[in-house]
């Protein structure tokens, strides 16, 4: 049988969109709930497996992570890029990387949950609400107010139009923006200093890497208004964590709505989960039932091509 792990079901659902059952006598499937505390241990649990199911940007899946799985024939992911992979020791090593489609909206949504439950107190006043208090923070509304979003692609661009049904004006930046998008959506164009002194609300949307990386540190959080917020759905190193921490703790900024973070999962005794006027969430942008259900049925798609010697989705 093939032997199959399927990695990083931090939340033990993968049993409910994948029938195992139905599976076995032509798959040894095994599934890990968590992160692997080094490489070195990746290593050694994964050894023997010819496919690995991955979820995008979780397990890394190094050069020598590749090089060291002698068996390892097929690398599935979730989405149809993965940073997080090796593509070009894949290639080396005659490895079939193939992934999925995917919901982008779902990320969309996630950040206007961050948006408005920044603007309108909702953490502190639902947490109040359970501790017997009533009103007691003042919210601010949303229209009127300037969105800066950084990048305009598929995510950005859903950003934008909310934001305009809203009735908050909309700037943007990007190191290739779009200047046609800009027009069609009918959003303003900005250098990235103007749009980081100007708006409201900051809102991440743009691939990691190292392009984007340390985009927002002090510099940026200094030219902030004091009344603005950060929110990132992105990839947590394009925002400097230790200086998002000082601009937090020193009100520099008036909050900060976060989904994604340097390190992943976020260790318990990280200091962004002790910082007041922060709302952090546990990256939950394509985390919805619809886009597992995606997932893991055309990973077990592309497995099944692989495995007949004809590869579907292929990423290269």
């Amino acid at each position: 049988m093939i032997k199959v792990a399927i990695l990083d079901d931090y939340q033990n659902v993968a049993q409910e969109f994948i029938d195992i059952k139905k599976l076995n006598g032509k798959y040894d499937i095994e599934i890990f709930n968590h992160p692997f505390e080094n490489e070195d241990i990746a290593i050694e649990k994964l050894r023997d497996f010819e496919a690995l199911l991955i979820m995008r940007e979780r397990t890394k899946i190094t050069k020598n992570l590749i090089n060291s799985l002698k068996n390892l024939k097929f690398i599935i992911t979730s989405g149809m890029r993965n940073k997080a992979i090796d593509l070009d020791a894949a290639k080396k090593n005659k490895i079939v990387v193939s992934g999925t489609d995917i919901n982008i909206n779902p990320t969309c949504e996630l950040t206007w949950a961050l948006i408005l439950g920044l603007a309108r107190n909702i953490k502190i006043e639902a947490e109040n609400m359970y501790q017997g208090y009533w009103q007691t923070t003042i919210g601010v509304e949303i229209k009127g107010k300037i969105l800066g979003l950084i990048g305009l692609g598929k995510v950005g661009s859903q950003v934008a139009k909310i934001g305009k049904a809203f009735g908050m004006q909309v700037m943007v930046w990007s190191e290739n923006l779009d200047l046609n998008k800009c027009k069609e959506l009918e959003v303003l164009p900005s250098s990235k200093e103007d749009l980081i002194k100007s708006s409201d609300f900051i809102s991440i949307h743009v691939q990691g890497g190292e392009r984007y990386k340390d985009c927002i540190k002090l510099k940026e959080f200094d030219m902030m208004k004091k009344t603005a917020f950060l929110i990132n759905t992105s990839r947590g190193p394009i925002v400097n964590e230790d200086d998002l921490i000082i601009a937090l703790s020193t009100n520099v900024i008036a909050g900060a709505g976060i989904d994604v973070y340097e390190k992943e999962p976020l260790p318990s005794g990280h200091k962004l989960r002790f910082v007041q006027n922060i709302l952090l969430l546990p990256h939950l942008g394509y985390v919805t039932a619809e886009n597992y259900s995606i997932f893991y049925n055309q990973m077990i798609e592309n497995l099944e091509a692989c495995v007949s010697g004809n590869p579907i989705r292929t990423i290269e």
